[in-house]
């Protein structure tokens, strides 16, 4: 009885798999897939596929921006030592470096696509093997500052020791022939792989920079209308100027070497822009004729007068040299990369300045000075009737500013700018899409990310 007693046991348990739940009944296939795995395993994390970050755009350039800066100082290093001075300060100082930082992204997400790019990397290489490239970055000498060296004077211009004769000219040596231009029949344009800047394009970022630090010394002039008050903290009004003025002659010189007429109109007109939103910001403009300038009688001119400021004052020339970097990268006319870094640039200024507007308010500061209605005080004036009036006169009453500052804080006047900048960042990201896919692109796109969501 034993003996068969145990023979059906072994039986039962030699078909029948011993599992956890005794009580449930298996089929075949079920009773196979148990033997196999009696447990599941944890969330397999570790088997997902890894998401790729997004490039940083500050890191996919930096060694590009750390040599626009130090070579800035040294070009400028042996001029008056004044003028040093403030370069130094300026070009030393903490900063972002937008504007060189849009310049090189847009060439980089760019060359290779224009059909005259192979002329310009042609060029560029032609003009590194003569070292005519290393021209512009030859620091400057006290002679040099007056009577700047020219590639087509001969070297001795430079001296003033002894007289100057003059010379017949020599026999010059007849130029290699570049590359023809591309034809519109050929295949799809591609991105030049590995990534290169043209030698040209980072002298625009340079110049750039010079014009965007020109601009803040000349700002840093006393904001009045009778300069009666004391000179401003840091180097004064007539040092500031001055020193401006020898950045924007030093841009200008180093413009004319790009060999892009198209270039310097874009450049040229930067800097009648920066001078004409620089008018429509003060608090004040008197004029012969005119007499003093009111400011907008309504929000409707008050939003056109604030976001044409704006443009000509910030994205004017964050357009331009996008503009200008893809041009310089061999675009030709009817090429669509031109419009796009144009609008790219344009959306990104704007939202950028809209939200530098709502810095001053976040931070609890009365830095906002009296001149032409911001973005916030503008949406303010929609739950406060009594700022229009305020916006008409330019806050140039006494009080005036601290009066708006109460009524920007106790409105949704800032959250509303900040929305009306992600607007404009999220028209910039669009154009975008026009593009080839690269690094370059995504890290464009971050950097509408970085522009909205920006404390600096």
């Amino acid at each position: 009885m034993k003996r068969c007693t145990s023979a059906l046991l072994q039986r039962t348990f030699s078909v029948q798999p011993v599992t956890r739940y005794r009580c449930r009944t298996y089929t075949v296939l079920a009773q196979r897939i148990e033997q196999i795995k009696t447990r599941p395993e944890p969330f397999p994390l570790q088997h997902e596929p890894l998401v790729k970050s997004r490039p940083d755009p500050y890191t996919i350039v930096a060694p590009e921006l750390l040599h626009l800066r130090g070579s800035l100082l040294g070009l400028l290093g042996s001029a008056h030592p004044g003028l040093s001075e403030i370069a130094r300060y300026y070009f030393l100082h903490p900063s972002k470096q937008l504007r060189s930082l849009v310049v090189l992204l847009f060439s980089r997400a760019t060359n290779g696509l224009g059909g005259n790019w192979e002329q310009k990397r042609w060029g560029a290489e032609r003009e590194a093997s003569t070292g005519l490239s290393e021209e512009l970055d030859r620091p400057l000498t006290l002679p040099d500052v007056l009577n700047n060296w020219h590639p087509s004077m001969p070297n001795d211009t430079a001296s003033f020791e002894t007289p100057f004769d003059l010379r017949p000219p020599g026999m010059h040596r007849v130029p290699d022939s570049p590359p023809p231009p591309a034809t519109r029949n050929q295949s799809l344009p591609q991105l030049t792989s590995p990534p290169l800047l043209l030698p040209v394009q980072i002298r625009l970022a340079q110049i750039m920079e010079m014009i965007h630090i020109a601009s803040l010394l000349h700002d840093d002039v006393i904001d009045s209308c009778t300069f009666e008050a004391e000179p401003p903290e840091g180097f004064g009004n007539k040092l500031s100027i001055l020193g401006g003025d020898f950045l924007l002659g030093r841009a200008s010189a180093a413009l004319s070497r790009l060999g892009e007429s198209e270039v310097v109109e874009l450049v040229a007109g930067v800097i009648s822009n920066l001078v004409e939103g620089e008018m429509m910001r003060m608090k004040c403009v008197r004029t012969p004729g005119l007499g003093q300038l009111e400011g907008p009688q309504s929000l409707e001119e008050a939003w056109s007068a604030y976001l044409k400021k704006t443009y000509l004052k910030t994205a004017s020339l964050l357009a331009k040299s996008a503009r200008a970097a893809v041009v310089l990268g061999g675009c030709r006319e009817g090429e669509i990369w031109k419009d796009v870094a144009y609008a790219y640039g344009r959306n990104i200024g704007i939202a950028y300045q809209l939200v530098e507007d709502t810095l001053d308010y976040e931070a609890g500061s009365t830095n906002p000075m009296p001149g032409l209605a911001t973005g916030p005080a503008i949406y303010a004036s929609e739950e406060h009737s009594e700022l229009l009036q305020l916006m008409r006169r330019n806050f140039g009453d006494q009080g005036d500013v601290e009066l708006a500052i109460d009524y920007v804080r106790r409105s949704s006047g800032v959250e509303r700018t900040r929305l009306l900048a992600r607007t404009y960042a999220n028209k910039a990201r669009d154009v975008l899409r026009s593009l080839p896919d690269s690094d370059t692109k995504i890290a464009l796109d971050v950097l509408t990310d970085h522009v909205v969501n920006r404390t600096w």
